[in-house]
């Protein structure tokens, strides 16, 4: 047998188990909006039943080792896919449109964040090193960014575990509670709702799916794709901030070179850039051979509901991924300086969008 037979039946179970926490949780989403609310939808949408039943379930019953290997490929490869799979739901003006008023906002929230835990630490004592893995994954693009910047900074494993914890923890807090309260502080305004999901929640993972629940419970694809773009944009400030982090730690030490900008970059910014491309290319192409205008809408039709799946099946890995015992056993200092952040983060955003966004919206 050869090894990419293996390794499709090493990652299987995991995927099949992602599959059927997704299948499962749009079916008890149609029994509560059918059979119990009487409504088209029902008021939980089916991201958020996923990763629900995902956290219930994974703290339940212990995943066995072999089903964690197809759980993680989930989280990592599928979850890109369905992000480069919402680039079809654009345009090249919308993307220009909603990048132009992101990159402010989000250039923005990086340096009140990197400002905010820069005072903390000195009333919070935690290590230096910890308050730049925690900035980062706060300000950036959450545990991505902590992997990326452990090695420029020599962090501890024990200090990237807590980092990442504190990202899981709030980021998905955040991404439960924030889309309704988008949807009420803004007065169902959808182009600032997302901007305040794609600047405040920490992964990429966190934001598609709260842009995803408030698509499906608010009705607004705008939202879900003003929040993705971006959150996107505020990946590819990994290229510079990274650097950044390596050249402030590293000061009148000696160099350390463990940092690549080819490894850092996230390249599925560029697949969802190039689903873009397919999309308007698509567009002009068949608006002209009308025979296949159906088909091409068709084809649209059928990646977006690959995108929602494979993004709902992702949040349902991540959820069985999350251990709450081993959060609990991590200590408070840190995450006190991380709910802060996480609080500081949306409150810039917040204010940055009341304020501000009558020169940029």
């Amino acid at each position: 047998m050869s090894s990419k037979l293996l390794y499709l039946k090493k990652i299987f179970p995991g995927v099949a188990l992602a599959l059927v926490f997704f299948l499962f949780s749009q079916g008890i989403n149609n029994v509560l909006a059918i059979e119990i609310f009487g409504t088209p939808k029902s008021p939980i949408s089916t991201v958020l039943i996923a990763i629900l039943l995902g956290i219930l379930m994974g703290n339940a019953f212990t995943p066995r080792p072999g089903m964690m290997v197809g759980l993680d490929f989930t989280q990592q490869y599928i979850l890109k896919l369905g992000i480069i799979f919402l680039g079809i739901r654009l345009s090249f003006e919308e993307f220009v449109k909603f990048g132009s008023i992101a990159i402010p906002l989000i250039i923005i929230c990086i340096i009140g964040v990197l400002i905010l835990i820069k005072l903390l630490i000195k009333k919070v004592p935690i290590s230096s090193k910890m308050s730049y893995l925690i900035a980062i994954g706060t300000s950036v693009c959450g545990a991505t960014a902590i992997v990326a910047t452990a090695p420029v900074i020599n962090a501890k494993k024990t200090e990237v575990a807590y980092a990442i914890a504190n990202i899981t923890l709030f980021g998905v807090i955040a991404m439960l509670l924030y889309p309704y309260f988008a949807e009420w502080f803004f007065n169902e305004d959808k182009l600032k709702a997302g901007l305040f999901l794609g600047t405040s929640i920490h992964e990429t993972s966190q934001v598609a799916a709260a842009g995803l629940i408030y698509d499906q419970q608010f009705n607004s694809p705008e939202t879900l794709n003003v929040a993705t773009v971006t959150k996107l944009i505020r990946n590819t400030f990994l290229v510079i901030m990274i650097p950044l982090f390596a050249f402030l730690y590293n000061r009148g030490k000696v160099k350390n070179n463990q940092y690549s900008i080819l490894n850092i970059f996230p390249y599925f910014v560029l697949g969802f850039i190039g689903m873009i491309i397919i999309r308007n290319l698509g567009d002009q192409i068949f608006s002209i051979e009308n025979n296949y205008n159906l088909l091409w809408l068709n084809f649209i039709e059928y990646l977006k509901i690959l995108a929602t799946a494979f993004l709902t099946m992702a949040m349902a890995a991540v959820g069985i991924s999350i251990n709450l015992g081993e959060l609990k056993s991590m200590g408070y200092k840190p995450f006190v300086v991380g709910l802060i952040a996480a609080v500081t983060v949306g409150f810039i955003s917040l204010i940055y969008i009341q304020t501000l966004s009558k020169f940029f919206i």
